[in-house]
C-alpha cells in the first residue's frame, strides 16, 4: 500500500473558519490549491485519510469523497 502525505499541510478551514460566510472564499481558495484538486485526481478506491473534523467536512462537502479517520482505518484492518 502506498502512502502519499500532501506537502500543502493545514486546509485552512481550520474550526469554525470556513464556515463562516465571510472566511468561506479564504477557506475554498486555500483548499483548492493543493488538496480538493489531489483529492479530485484520486483514484476512487483511494483511501483519503483526514483525522480533523473541519478537514473531514471540507473534503466530504467540496468533492462529495468520503473521508477516513485513522481510528476508522485501524478497526478495518484488525
Amino acid at each position: 500500500m502506498a502512502c502519499e502525505f500532501l506537502p500543502s499541510g493545514c486546509c485552512d478551514m481550520a474550526g469554525s473558519f470556513g464556515f463562516e460566510s465571510e472566511k468561506y472564499d479564504v477557506s475554498m481558495t486555500a483548499a483548492e490549491r493543493v488538496l480538493l484538486p489531489r483529492v479530485r485526481a484520486a483514484a476512487p478506491e483511494t483511501i483519503l485519510l483526514a483525522n480533523g473534523f473541519s478537514c473531514r467536512e471540507q473534503i466530504e462537502q467540496a468533492t462529495g469523497r468520503k473521508t477516513t479517520h485513522i481510528a476508522e482505518l485501524i478497526s478495518q484492518c484488525l
